[in-house]
């Protein structure tokens, strides 16, 4: 039986989304989301998102498999494009779409608000700073991270760890462009202090308003915009010293503007998600 999809993408950052609201568990296994997401065989995508029933009072539900079919606990580009999607759905059934959505996450509760220029905002809640959150072995579980050493890739690099409801490697850089991606990447996500695996991102503090950003994402490898990397990234800057409160944060795919609120110390995310194409499968 053919399944209708609608593919979105967030700054490059591509999706599948698929229509699952009315099933509590996503249409596909993970081992179908990595034949969904093969560029050559398949749909083509970071990840296939699944819009199911909402959970504890939510709107909606959020789930993920990555294109290597895990299963992070959140996404930001993701869910901008999920929220665009809902939006979408709901306009073509009912004429009109809410302009907030709560939805359930494995991160938690996140609520993004339609922008009425077309951009999305998102409250992505508080980070998380505390080595056992990451989690990671580089301080003592009740200890923060930040800006200690890391041996990888033949190297030594001083590093921030952030939790945004999943885990983020932070380091700062001369030049992103020089940093050889491809090559190191997958060094840092299995590195063995990170339990879980890990995101991470190279980031080029241009001014104190401007980052400068590339990412290497668990699960799926370098792509071209991280929302989750994005907020970690400026919460890192904030604490070494580098960087103000609110930034816009220039990834390979475009920009995100990012706040960590003074007031209720929480992350806010602002940037697009544009619809691609639909089809069956």
């Amino acid at each position: 039986m053919a399944i209708a999809f609608t593919k979105y993408h967030g700054l490059g950052n591509d999706f599948v989304l698929i229509d699952n609201r009315h099933h509590p568990e996503p249409c596909l296994t993970p081992a179908q989301a990595i034949e969904w997401c093969d560029r050559h065989f398949g749909i083509g995508a970071d990840g296939v998102i699944f819009a199911l029933p909402g959970q504890d009072g939510t709107d909606y539900t959020m789930r993920i498999f990555n294109c290597d079919g895990s299963e992070p606990e959140m996404c930001g580009n993701g869910i901008r494009c999920l929220a665009r999607f809902i939006a979408d759905l709901e306009a073509a059934e009912t004429g009109a779409a809410r302009a907030a959505y709560q939805i359930h996450t494995l991160a938690g509760v996140i609520t993004p608000k339609l922008e009425a220029d077309g951009q999305i905002t998102v409250d992505m809640g508080l980070p998380r700073l505390i080595a056992a959150e990451i989690p990671t072995t580089l301080a003592a579980p009740h200890e923060k991270v930040i800006d200690l050493p890391l041996e990888a890739a033949g190297q030594t690099w001083q590093v921030t760890c952030v939790s945004m409801g999943n885990p983020h490697c932070i380091t700062f850089v001369d030049e992103v462009a020089a940093i050889p991606l491809e090559a190191i990447g997958a060094q840092f996500e299995h590195h063995p202090a990170f339990p879980k695996r890990i995101n991470t991102e190279f980031i080029q503090v241009v001014q104190r308003d401007y980052l400068k950003m590339r990412v290497w994402e668990r699960g799926a490898g370098i792509t071209l915009a991280c929302g989750t990397g994005a907020c970690a990234s400026l919460v890192a800057a904030v604490l070494t010293g580098k960087s103000d409160r609110r930034a816009t944060v220039e990834l390979p795919g475009g920009t995100l503007l990012i706040e960590w609120s003074e007031t209720d110390q929480r992350l806010y995310m602002t940037g697009p998600a544009t619809k691609v194409f639909e089809g069956e499968r």
